[in-house]
């Protein structure tokens, strides 16, 4: 195994001028810097970023906790982390918390203790244990306290596009199906259709929920958005939506025709569904990429102090990640009726033997 005893010799320096040339490269002269990056490259030579990091007390490891990593959601935003981190010479250690508050903090505590800092998804529990986060730098996707930096998808902005699109079409009653009562994007969402409401006097909102944040919750809300009288619904997730529109045609509900869908998120999913869906698209992977970069600067201590100045001030708001509409086959103009209150002799009959 090639040392960095190798590349000093070979290089005719120093083992610690070699450590500066590779770690350090601007504090070296170039002639010298170059001498020793051709020495590396002749012999194979790779640094071993984890011995080094221990001797600077770095695990050079950040963590990621995310409440389900088999949504595509928080897998999107997974690749932007996993891929940001490789650039800065980081590891990442992954965690799924299944959608549970207690183990979320847990896992938290033990994330914050095994590595750098912290990129914190969507947190469902509430985030007030000071002995966590004063420890470690910890930036949070989709949330807001105020003792971390956070980044999150523009929720309110997103469902004023869907909302919107909707009208335009003509559908006056409109359902919301929320998802997790703690989650912070469904509370932006929520205020979101508030504001909305206000604009267009002539719209009723319906919200709903809390439901589950995958295909179970979209079936369970489906009969409830029906009896509603909606003729459009707006749901928390492309999962979600699935659900939705599988459990409509169950009940002889037609996606677009009876009932318009807009989902969010503008996952792969939404495009594998049959009708592909209408979604709000926020480019995940460059969420994850932001939330990276902004722990990574946290990780400086030339910058951590300016940084923890901007997250513990009171009225600090996330950087917003802007919204768009992606408009599929699932949205169409409003029908006269509502799928809810179609007459009995219009409902589907199965013959009788």
């Amino acid at each position: 195994m090639v040392t960095v005893h190798d590349v000093a010799r070979a290089a005719g320096v120093s083992i610690s001028t070699v450590s500066r040339a590779l770690t350090a490269p601007d504090k070296v002269a170039v002639a010298t810097r170059d001498r020793v990056t051709a020495a590396a490259d002749a012999l194979g030579y790779l640094p071993n970023r984890a011995a080094s990091g221990l001797r600077a007390g770095r695990t050079r490891t950040v963590g990621l906790l995310v409440p389900d990593l088999s949504n595509p959601y928080f897998a999107a935003v997974a690749k932007g982390v996993a891929e940001r981190a490789r650039a800065h010479g980081l590891g990442v250690f992954v965690v799924d918390s299944e959608e549970d508050p207690a183990l979320e903090a847990e896992l938290l505590h033990s994330a914050v203790h095994q590595t750098d800092g912290v990129v914190l998804c969507s947190p469902r529990a509430v985030l007030e244990d000071r002995d966590v986060l004063g420890t470690k730098p910890v930036v949070v996707v989709n949330h807001r306290t105020a003792r971390t930096l956070s980044v999150g998808s523009d929720g309110a902005g997103g469902v004023r596009l869907a909302v919107e699109h909707l009208h335009a079409l003509g559908h006056r009653r409109i359902a919301y199906v929320g998802g997790p009562a703690r989650s912070w994007s469904d509370g932006q969402r929520r205020a979101g259709l508030a504001a909305v409401a206000e604009r267009l006097p002539d719209l009723d909102l319906v919200p709903l929920g809390p439901f589950w944040p995958d295909a179970d919750g979209g079936h369970e809300a489906a009969g409830v958005v029906v009896a509603s009288g909606a003729t459009a619904a707006v749901t928390f997730n492309d999962l979600v939506a699935v659900g939705l529109v599988r459990r409509a045609a169950a009940l002889g509900v037609r996606v677009p025709q009876d009932l318009s869908v807009v989902s969010f998120d503008d996952t792969f999913v939404a495009t594998l569904t049959t009708p592909p869906l209408t979604s709000v698209h926020t480019d995940l992977r460059e969420l994850g990429m932001r939330a990276t970069d902004m722990l990574v600067q946290a990780l400086d201590p030339a910058q951590a102090e300016l940084l923890a100045e901007v997250a513990g001030q009171p009225g600090a708001e996330p950087v917003l990640m802007p919204a768009a509409l992606t408009v599929r086959e699932s949205t169409a103009p409003a029908p006269a009726v509502p799928a809810g209150a179609r007459p009995a002799a219009d409902a589907p009959r199965r013959d009788l033997p």
